[in-house]
């Protein structure tokens, strides 16, 4: 099992605003210790001498840009129009991908992860060891964000939605600090970051990117660990019948098997579950027809090994391995996997269960009538996808889960969906 890095990452975007660089000395920041340290080697932000920016301007500031519009290149799209607060900082939507670019028109090729619980995110490590003293145990690619993990902090992801031309679509950092400039919100940035903050572009966009990331660290907002199954780990209400026969079932290794990549109890040290361990993993979800991308039969996503990462292209055993993401608020989604290729979390659990049992149910067909299962992956690629249960079936075999159970644990996972109040126990 992999451990959980439990280190807040707005300690490290703290150790990083007290740092003084000028232009001719650039320092790569890190805080010392912590697994979410910024990892931008090229950071270029200094704050104003003598002065640091407090998390609270930090996060004010963060907030009033993630809800901005006028920050893309169409001015319509914010970073709320895609992670939408009111579903957990993912997607408002059931389509498979957002629409972005300049005029709004441009489809993505990938859904929209929740923003939620990434405090804990470890930077992207090939070769993962756990921290409990045995480093004979390689648990291969682990860590970042974004679906293939390239991204090691929340300020480096914030970079490529600004910048990428399927989302907010500006040119370059430039053209972000221009907005900046022009933003009725400008004498606050200047108030947090110094009056001299936007006579250097390279300054401004960090230091944007850093008010982004704290933002990203309001516990309020985006870890409150308000859940019904928060409130029963917390010993404040009981679950129903029902739901914890699906925790049975979601924990149990020869049925969902679900625990074995979304952590499910708590720590030794006392920290509650992610419900991921922050894995890359191939599952061999089908290939999404309605993404306009695939449309064309040479385009795939491979997730680790391209194209959107391009240093692992050359390693092949990588290509279909995807991000574990968490299942914390995974009830208020209406688009699932990277693709986002199925819509219900029913769909998604006859998938895991069936998709050895029943392949001709999830795949098409080829010419000859045989079923071409991983249809989003080459043939020498099909080693890479997972096998363990409930993915340790052949056709005709009988399903981990019935119909019964899968709406069991669905029950379960509805307990995961941060707003709970409990009820005074009796």
């Amino acid at each position: 099992m992999k451990s959980l890095y439990l280190v807040a990452a707005v300690t490290a975007a703290l150790a990083l605003a007290a740092l003084y660089f000028d232009s001719q000395s650039p320092v790569v920041a890190a805080a010392a210790g912590s697994a979410s340290a910024p990892a931008y080697a090229n950071a270029a932000y200094a704050p104003q001498p003598g002065r640091r920016p407090s998390v609270e301007e930090m996060t004010a500031l963060g907030r009033t840009m993630f809800f901005d519009p006028s920050l893309s290149g169409s001015g319509q799209q914010s970073c709320a129009t895609c992670h939408s607060p009111d579903h957990a900082f993912g997607p408002p939507n059931d389509l498979s991908v957002q629409l972005g670019g300049k005029e709004m028109k441009t489809v993505g090729t990938r859904a929209v992860p929740s923003l939620r619980y990434g405090q804990n995110v470890p930077p992207f490590s090939e070769h993962f060891h756990d921290d409990d003293g045995d480093d004979s145990i390689d648990a291969g690619p682990t860590g970042g964000r974004t679906w293939d993990g390239r991204a090691d902090s929340a300020h480096d992801q914030a970079r490529i939605p600004l910048l990428s031309a399927h989302e907010m679509a500006n040119t370059d950092a430039a053209d972000v600090v221009a907005k900046l400039k022009r933003a009725p919100y400008a004498p606050q940035f200047k108030a947090t970051f110094g009056e001299t903050i936007f006579d250097n572009t390279d300054r401004a966009f960090q230091a944007a990117l850093m008010a982004l990331e704290v933002f990203q660290e309001s516990p309020a907002d985006f870890y409150p660990y308000s859940s019904k199954y928060d409130a029963y780990l917390r010993k404040q209400t009981t679950l129903s019948a029902q739901e914890l026969r699906g925790l049975e079932l979601f924990n149990e290794p020869t049925k969902g098997n679900c625990a074995s990549c979304h952590l499910s109890e708590i720590l030794p040290n006392g920290a509650f579950p992610q419900f991921t361990d922050y894995g890359l993993i191939a599952v061999g979800v089908p290939r999404n027809k309605k993404i306009p991308a695939n449309a064309d039969p040479r385009y795939y996503d491979f997730g680790l090994c391209g194209p959107e990462r391009t240093d692992f292209k050359d390693k092949p055993e990588y290509c279909g391995l995807f991000k574990t993401p968490t299942l914390r608020n995974i009830a208020l989604r209406q688009t699932f996997f990277h693709n986002g290729v199925f819509h219900t979390l029913q769909e998604v659990m006859e998938f895991y269960v069936q998709r050895d049992t029943n392949p001709e149910k999830w795949y098409p067909r080829n010419r000859d009538g045989s079923v071409r299962k991983f249809d989003d992956l080459l043939p020498e690629h099909f080693s890479n996808v997972n096998m363990e249960p409930p993915f340790d079936r052949k056709p005709g075999d009988k399903p981990a889960l019935n119909d019964a159970e899968i709406k069991d644990v669905i029950a379960f996972l509805k307990t995961l969906t941060d707003g709970y109040t409990p009820e005074t126990k009796q």
